[in-house]
C-alpha cells in the first residue's frame, strides 16, 4: 500500500517506523515531515492544516491510505475531506474529533454519561469565571481554554491572582486565539497521572500499553509546562485491577457515549487519567496518538500496526490482534535550550549517521530538525526523542540515557530524571 502520514514530529516518525514493519506497507510519504523523517519516508512540505493542498496531493499521488496523526487537521475535518474523494484514512471525523477540539464538548459528554471527571463549570465571561473561582475559594484551580492550544491551554492556578492572570491571558489577551472564547474552570485532581492510548473502530476498544509523561521542563517536575520532556511505558501505577476498572467506568462508556451522540469515534483515542483517592478520573481526551507517549508505546507493539489501523477504519477491530511486548520502554527528549519559551534554531546536530546512532539499538525519533546541505540542524523546541526498549524499566532508561549522551547540539537541554517516579513506584 502507498501511505501518507500527515504531520511532522516525533510522533509521526514513530508511526512511520512502526508502519514500515508491516508487509502490507509499500511506499511511505510524510507531509510536511522533517529533516530526520526524510531518512525513513519521502517528505512533502505541505502544512498539516492546509486541507485543500493535502487532499489534492493525496488524490494526485493516489495514496491507498492516509494516517492523520495531528490534532488540528483532524479537528478541521481532514478525514471527512479524504473520504469525500474516496481515500480511506486513520483518525476520527470532525464531529468525533470534538472530544479533543472542544473541552466544553468533552466535559459535557462526561457529565451527561456519568464518566468520572473533575467537577467543572463553563464560562464565556471572564468576570463571571472569576466570581465562581472566588466563591469556591479552593486552590489550586485549573483553567482550560476550550479549543486546541498546542497542549499549552491548561493553566494550574495556585492563587486568586494567578487565576485572574490565567483568565486575562486566555480570554482577554487571546493568547490561544478563538480557542479562548470559552473556558472550563475545574477542580484540581491529585494522584498519579496515566496516559492510555487506545485503538477503536467506534464499537470495539483495544487499549495499548500505559505510559507516563513528564510535562515540566526541568528536573524534579519544576519549570514550565512543555509538550513533554520524556516518557516511560508501562506506567507502574496502572495495575491490571485499575485497567479493568477503567474499561468498565471510562473506556467503554466513552465509546458508547460517542455512538449515542451520533459521532462514533474511529482511530486512536487517548485517555489522560488521574488515579485519585476516589478512583480513576478523566483529565482529558485526545483524538490522536500522544506525543511523546507514541515514542514508547509503538516500539513495544508486536502486532502489525497497519493491519490494526485498517481495522479501525473498516470497523472490524474485533478480528485483529493487538499485542504488546512485556518489557519496558523509555524516551528521553533532547530539547533546544530555552524551550518552551525562546530558543535558537539552526544548531548542527552531531553523533548521528543517516538520522540514527551507529552501533546502537536505541531509536532516534526526529521532532524538530531540518536538513541543510546534508547536515541535520535544529528547527524546533523539542528536537529529538531517544527511545530504548529492554526487559525492565531500569535497563531501558540506562540504554536511553547512554544513547542520548552520544548526541550533541549547542545549548542542548534534557531532563536527567525521566522515569524516577516510575522507579520509585516499583521500589527501585
Amino acid at each position: 500500500m502507498k501511505i501518507l502520514v500527515v504531520g511532522g514530529g516525533g510522533r509521526e516518525h514513530a508511526i512511520i517506523r512502526a508502519l514500515k514493519k508491516s508487509p502490507l506497507c509499500g511506499e511511505i510519504w510524510c507531509a510536511p515531515g522533517n529533516g530526520g523523517i526524510s531518512y525513513d519516508a519521502k517528505c512533502k512540505p505541505i502544512k498539516a492544516t492546509d486541507l485543500d493542498a493535502m487532499v489534492d496531493f493525496a488524490k494526485q499521488e493516489a495514496f491507498d491510505y492516509v494516517v492523520v496523526a495531528q490534532d488540528d487537521p483532524l479537528a478541521l475535518g481532514m478525514v471527512d475531506r479524504l473520504a469525500a474523494v474516496g481515500i480511506p484514512a486513520f483518525g476520527p471525523n470532525a464531529a468525533a474529533a470534538r472530544i479533543e477540539a472542544s473541552k466544553v464538548f468533552s466535559k459535557d459528554l462526561m457529565k451527561k454519561y456519568n464518566i468520572p471527571t473533575a467537577e467543572y463549570e463553563v464560562f464565556d465571561d471572564p468576570a463571571k469565571a472569576m466570581e465562581y473561582i472566588r466563591g469556591r475559594g479552593q486552590y489550586p484551580v485549573v483553567v482550560k481554554a476550550d479549543g486546541l492550544a498546542l497542549g499549552k491551554g491548561v493553566l494550574i492556578c495556585q492563587s486568586e491572582a494567578e487565576a485572574k492572570d490565567a483568565l486575562k491571558e486566555i480570554m482577554e489577551d487571546k493568547k490561544f486565539g478563538a480557542s479562548g472564547n470559552q473556558v472550563v474552570v475545574e477542580e484540581f485532581l491529585t494522584g498519579p497521572e496515566v496516559s492510555v492510548l487506545s485503538f477503536t473502530d467506534g464499537t470495539v476498544i483495544k487499549p495499548m500499553v500505559s505510559s507516563m509523561d513528564h510535562k515540566r521542563a526541568l528536573d524534579g517536575d519544576q519549570g514550565l509546562n512543555t509538550g513533554g520532556m520524556g516518557t516511560v511505558a508501562p506506567n507502574p501505577y496502572y495495575t491490571p485491577e485499575i485497567a479493568a476498572q477503567c474499561m468498565e467506568t471510562i473506556f467503554l462508556p466513552t465509546i458508547r457515549a460517542m455512538q449515542a451522540e451520533g459521532c462514533p469515534f474511529k482511530g486512536c483515542l487517548y485517555f489522560g487519567l488521574m488515579l485519585t483517592p476516589q478512583g480513576p478520573k478523566v483529565i482529558e481526551y485526545n483524538c490522536r496518538f500522544g506525543d511523546p507517549e507514541t515514542q514508547v508505546v509503538l516500539p513495544l507493539l508486536e502486532s502489525d500496526l497497519l493491519k490494526i489501523m485498517l481495522a479501525t477504519t473498516n470497523g472490524d477491530l474485533k478480528d485483529v490482534e493487538v499485542r504488546f511486548d512485556k518489557g519496558a520502554a523509555a524516551c528521553i527528549i533532547l530539547a533546544s535550550g530555552g524551550y518552551p519559551v525562546a530558543y535558537e534554531k539552526g544548531k548542527e546536530i552531531t553523533g548521528l549517521e543517516e538520522g540514527q546512532l551507529p552501533d546502537s539499538d536505541a531509536v532516534i525519533y526526529h521532532a524538530g530538525d531540518a536538513l541543510q546541505e546534508g547536515r541535520l540542524v535544529t528547527s524546533g523546541g523539542r528536537v529529538l526523542g531517544v527511545t530504548a526498549t529492554a526487559s525492565t524499566l531500569p535497563r531501558a532508561l540506562k540504554k536511553a540515557y547512554a544513547a542520548s549522551d552520544e548526541i550533541f547540539f549547542e545549548n542542548m537541554h534534557k531532563r536527567v530524571d525521566i522515569g524516577a517516579r516510575a522507579l520509585a513506584a516499583l521500589g527501585q
